[in-house]
């Protein structure tokens, strides 16, 4: 119930602005209220005791009526009486000696803020005043300032806790334009007056870096997972060498049985053994024999060995073309054709194999290096990747950015993008640019020759072979990074792809100062809303503007009767109890007041609950029956008779 109207989400307020129009939701209210005073509702449901009802000033006759209404027919009260609750406080604070018989009353509320002067002891509510700024304002406009101030923690900001942060922590600056200069500037004096509001936090465990002997021991088993996987590829090695000797030694015995076997037997002795003819078998055996070299590590035969059959199978190669039928012009091409592609796939071959033997004769040199002294070759090793890290960086640099500068330079220090195009690629770009044929001038004759089709050949990008060839560097630069990946476990390779310009954000671990809510310039600037509405949107005038307007609305004025009021101004309301209020209220009065008037500011003894005190000490006096309305009245009189209904003020 103390929050009811904040949220202003679920159930819906019953007010609005300080005037009841939600009767349904005050009826719930009600329902409350008498339940919790133990007011009897046993006998036919009805509250027999007479109500005062608080207002606020010049609350509108159909709100006042449609509360009679509730009361009289839903609860079946006996009489009722409304008056205003600031001008309860002013009269309880007049009774304690506070203010004066004369004066004037601010009261800044929750969602309203109302000025009333008293004169001769009876408030005129003629001359009053009334802003729609209050306490629930300055609460939402803090909830907002901090929201966009700490977006993570908006579910913490609840409005409980912002009202709590608020009542706390908010004050009233005496200049706001000086306080707001202060906190700009950042002096001591700001950084004294700024508040920290410090939320639950858990640090985050901290990795500490891996220990010498914790690196020294995945080194070790690194080392160990290494030498049983060398001794598992050793024995697949032996064991794939024996098949393969195993099966040469079949082969070329069977060779020699086939020399013994005569002519005519040949075809059913070799329809059991699953070869088609001698031939055949020679080839496996040479197929076999590389393998077998190859496995064992030994450096092939550069001399190739003529194929038997090769003869038989190119013959018409060394014919001259003079010589042959033009059938046999189109075997001779059809043989010179295979017998280049059979070369150059042999070709292809043996330098694979060639490249892989190489790679591992160096992995072994590598290996005995690394066993003699491994700290030596791993800072070897460390600074060969650092050089050819740089040498490829810097090419990669070259090729973007080009090798010098011709003007075409932008700001930056980039170039033209013909200058970054290698020999292929100008090429293309130079036959695009000459090459076409030019539709304005004579008859369009392109594609009559062959040689014309040629250029769109020219003009593939199938042809962009890259002129430096396959980067060797880079190759090379790999295997060293996974090479100091096995033997070193501290080693992290850099992010090439990634220019020192272009860091990768790193995510920071939470600190605690991550999780405090710091309220510096916010103290005062929501409260300052009291002053300056239009802060928050609001055209209407401030708390120390509306006792010269409600001064000025006075019926019968005078030197002497400005001078009494201004020289008893009382403040209630809960908005009233900010530090510096009364201070700052005095400094605006007193420069929309002539010089030399006396102007005395006082707070309330209770703002939030001497309107209370008030009423119930006036529905504890003699005279208070005599100023409700009774439920007779209501059925004789009706609902209009509440038009000209006014309580007199005598407690």
């Amino acid at each position: 119930m103390k929050y009811f109207d904040c949220t202003r989400s679920g159930p819906r307020s019953a007010f609005e602005s300080n005037v009841v129009f939600q009767f349904e939701t005050m009826e719930y209210i009600l329902d409350f209220g008498f339940d919790r005073l133990g007011a009897d509702q046993a006998e036919g449901k009805q509250i027999d005791h007479p109500v005062l009802i608080t207002e606020c000033a010049c609350n509108p006759v159909q709100s006042r009526s449609k509360m009679a209404e509730l009361l009289f027919e839903s609860y079946g009260v006996p009489s009722v009486a409304f008056g205003v609750d600031a001008a309860f406080s002013y009269k309880y604070n007049q009774q304690l000696g506070v203010c004066n018989k004369d004066g004037l009353v601010i009261s800044s509320g929750f969602s309203t803020s109302h000025a009333i002067p008293f004169v001769n002891g009876e408030p005129v509510y003629e001359a009053c005043c009334r802003t729609n700024v209050g306490g629930y304002h300055v609460t939402d406009y803090l909830k907002q300032l901090l929201s966009l101030k700490y977006p993570p923690h908006m579910s913490r900001l609840t409005w409980e806790k912002v009202e709590e942060l608020k009542m706390e922590h908010c004050y009233i600056a005496p200049d706001y334009l000086s306080e707001a200069q202060l906190f700009q500037k950042g002096t001591k004096e700001a950084e004294e007056k700024t508040k920290c509001w410090q939320l639950p936090w858990t640090p985050s465990p901290t990795e500490e870096p891996p220990s010498e002997e914790e690196i020294a021991r995945k080194a070790a088993l690194k080392e160990k997972q290494g030498q049983r996987l060398r001794e598992m590829a050793e024995a697949k090695r032996t064991s794939r060498i024996n098949e393969l000797e195993n099966e040469c030694k079949g082969l070329e015995f069977l060779l020699q049985q086939l020399e013994h076997v005569k002519d005519s037997d040949i075809p059913s002795f070799l329809s059991e053994t699953g070869y088609v003819s001698k031939q055949e078998i020679e080839a496996a055996l040479v197929k076999v024999t590389q393998s077998l070299r190859k496995a064992k590590g030994e450096q092939a035969d550069t001399e190739e060995k003529t194929d038997p059959t090769s003869t038989e199978k190119y013959s018409m190669v060394d014919i001259p073309d003079n010589m042959l039928t033009p059938e046999q012009l189109k075997e001779k091409r059809k043989q010179v054709f295979i017998k280049t592609t059979s070369e150059a796939r042999q070709r292809a071959k043996q330098k694979r194999l060639e490249e892989e033997l190489e790679r591992e004769r160096q992995n072994k040199q590598d290996e005995e290096k690394r066993l003699e002294n491994p700290e030596l070759y791993r800072e070897q090793l460390r600074t060969k990747h650092r050089e050819l890290s740089e040498k490829v960086e810097q090419r990669k640099r070259l090729k973007t950015n080009g090798g010098h500068a011709n003007g075409n330079n932008n700001g930056t220090g980039g170039v033209g993008r013909g200058e970054r195009l290698n020999a292929a690629q100008k090429e293309r770009m130079r036959l695009l640019t000459t090459a076409a044929f030019d539709r304005g001038k004579g008859e369009d004759t392109f594609g009559i020759k062959d040689e014309d089709w040629q250029l769109y050949k020219l003009m593939s990008k199938d042809n962009d072979d890259d002129d430096e060839g396959p980067d060797e560097d880079e190759a090379e630069l790999a295997r060293m990074s996974a090479r100091l990946k096995e033997i070193d476990p501290t080693f992290l390779p850099k992010l090439e792809s990634l220019s020192s310009s272009a860091e990768v954000p790193r995510l920071r671990p939470l600190t605690k100062e991550d999780f405090q809510i710091v309220l510096g310039v916010e103290r005062f600037r929501c409260p300052e809303i009291l002053f300056n509405p239009n802060l928050v949107g609001i055209d209407q005038v401030g708390l120390d503007e509306m006792a010269g307007v409600s001064m000025r609305r006075l019926p019968t004025r005078g030197q002497s009767v400005d001078e009494r009021i201004t020289n008893s101004i009382l403040m209630t309301g809960g908005s009233c109890l900010f530090p510096g209020m009364a201070e700052r209220l005095e400094a605006g009065i007193r420069m929309i007041r002539p010089c030399g008037t006396p102007i005395r500011v006082v707070r309330a003894s209770d703002p939030i609950l001497d309107a209370w005190r008030g009423a119930a000490a006036y529905a504890a006096a003699m005279q208070f029956p005599q100023q409700t309305f009774t439920r007779m009245d209501y059925y004789e009189k009706g609902e209009d008779w509440l038009r000209g209904y006014q309580m007199r003020y005598a407690i």
